[in-house]
């Protein structure tokens, strides 16, 4: 068992919070040790996990956020960081105060857990190191009742391929959570004339080649959260994240790497993708790696609304299929027997309205060929759309393929729920309204649509009904200007999951 003190390191909360339970006014000293250089919240600041009582708090001190070291330009010695949390944006009602400790051990980034906080609020945040204040973020508790609940939905964002348009009007729109659906960050290395397509930046050498090691992890999300429009985006409200492969490396199953890297060695590169992945996303301590392993599926009410369930499709998976009669085995799984238990048991049990499901790869049966996604596992989705069945009406989110999909979703010729599938923030540039891969979808007549531009999916969900706007860009590699499309609209009525065009 670690130390307290490391504890308090690991977790990012004050004495008095692990002492109350809940974020407390911290009494230890809050002056650092050495100065701080200015700028010290460049990474933005950012909320996840949302509960009805509270949230987690996220920032990361990096004055110098594309250091070569990884470390952000931070000195390698723990550091003090005070939070507020208060009713309105000028600070005047603050309702809790507390002190992180940012350490070294943990690239200096916090997440102090808040709770004790009235349900179906908005809240506003900030933090404090020495003299710097940190930006002002907006976030939400969730509702023990309401009839109404606003969501994002986005994935897959190559900040090298182009600008987050999406983020901006996520921002812009302000919705009452946010699901990022994996893909945050992209290992490949970034090379100026091949896959460089954001205009008008450049990078150093540094960021050229395939990351493997934990300072090189740190570095890249670095990079991508340097951009404006994901911090803002960040900033707004609390976000549900979970990863896909890109995180560690491209179509990674398990302790397997399918480009060539040893068992033996993959198990390191997962730890540390997993602790950078950790340190940078507003998640609490119940995600915390232990070495290779984290917990990043878990469950959530909204009230009576709905009950979400996020999915970890990569962590527990089983290796690509051999043959067809490997991947059509019964005992094939994609998200391991503990969590295939756990999502049937918060199905069966649900009395909510609606019941959300949310992943990093798509469900809908499309080609037997696409083994890496649900259609390389059967077995494994018939039994998911089994108890989706027997828990009223369901709604997938998923994101992976950088296309729009709504789709229906079939069981023996019977619609038991929907799937909505957002297009990449901005992998695969630009884009197109279609392309060669919209025959293997569109041949399916529970497929209502399907575009290949950049973009981002947002929902309204009331008692009776979701609507859902499939939003996307025209451009995104040229400039961050680009103004958002709604493409197409989608009503789904409670208890008859169909997708009626509007």
């Amino acid at each position: 068992m670690p130390s307290r003190r490391t504890f308090l390191q690991l977790t990012g909360l004050s004495a008095a919070s692990v002492t109350l339970g809940v974020s407390a006014p911290a009494t230890a000293d809050a002056t650092p040790a050495r100065p701080i250089p200015d700028g010290a919240f460049a990474l933005g600041v950012a909320s996840g996990d949302p509960r009805p009582d509270g949230f987690v708090l996220w920032t990361r001190l990096a004055p110098t956020p594309l250091a070569t070291d990884g470390h952000g330009g931070m000195p390698a010695v723990d550091v003090p960081v005070q939070y507020e949390v208060a009713e309105d944006s000028g600070f005047r009602h603050v309702v809790r105060r507390g002190l992180a400790i940012a350490s070294p051990e943990l690239a200096h980034a916090v997440h102090p857990q808040v709770a004790g906080l009235r349900p179906g609020r908005e809240y506003f945040y900030r933090f404090r190191v020495g003299t710097q204040l940190s930006p002002v973020g907006r976030t939400k508790t969730l509702p023990t009742y309401g009839d109404r609940f606003t969501f994002a939905t986005a994935s897959c964002q190559a900040w090298y391929h182009g600008y987050f348009a999406a983020h901006r009007d996520i921002a812009r729109r302000a919705p009452d959570a946010v699901f990022f659906l994996g893909d945050y960050i992209y290992e490949y290395g970034i090379v100026a004339g091949d896959n460089l397509w954001r205009a008008g930046v450049a990078v150093g050498p540094e960021h050229g080649v395939e990351i493997e090691t934990l300072e090189q992890y740190r570095l890249r999300y670095s990079l991508f959260k340097t951009d404006p429009d994901l911090q803002a985006a960040h900033a707004v409200a609390p976000w549900f994240m979970v990863w896909d492969d890109h995180e560690v490396q491209n179509n990674y199953g398990a302790a397997n790497s399918l480009y060539g890297v040893p068992p033996e060695l993959f198990v390191h590169r997962r730890a540390v993708a997993y602790r950078a992945y950790y340190e940078n996303a507003p998640l609490a301590l119940d995600s915390l790696p232990q070495g290779p392993d984290s917990r990043v599926y878990r469950r959530y009410d909204i009230g009576s609304l709905a009950r979400v369930h996020l999915l970890d499709t990569r962590q527990y998976r089983d290796p690509l299929p051999v043959d067809e009669a490997d991947r059509v085995s019964e005992q094939r799984t994609i998200m391991g027997a503990e969590q295939e238990a756990w999502l049937y048991d918060g199905l069966r049990s649900s009395r909510a309205s609606w019941n959300i499901v949310a992943g990093g790869v798509v469900l809908t049966a499309v080609t037997d060929d696409r083994t890496e996604q649900w259609d390389g596992y059967p077995a494994n989705r018939r039994r998911v759309l089994e108890a989706m069945a027997g828990a009223g009406t369901s709604v997938m989110l998923t994101g992976d393929i950088h296309r729009h999909v709504a789709s229906e979703l079939q069981l023996d010729e019977r619609t038991v729920g929907v799937e909505l599938v957002c297009s990449s923030v901005g992998s695969n540039g630009d884009g197109t309204d279609t392309d060669t891969y919209a025959k293997d979808w569109l041949q399916h007549p529970n497929i209502k649509l399907y575009n290949a531009r950049r973009g981002y999916v947002h929902s309204t969900m009331t008692r009776t009904e979701l609507t859902t706007e499939f939003v996307n860009f025209p451009y995104i590699q040229a400039d961050a200007n680009a103004q958002p499309n709604i493409l197409a609209r989608f009503r789904t009525p409670v208890a008859d999951p169909r997708l009626e065009a509007l």
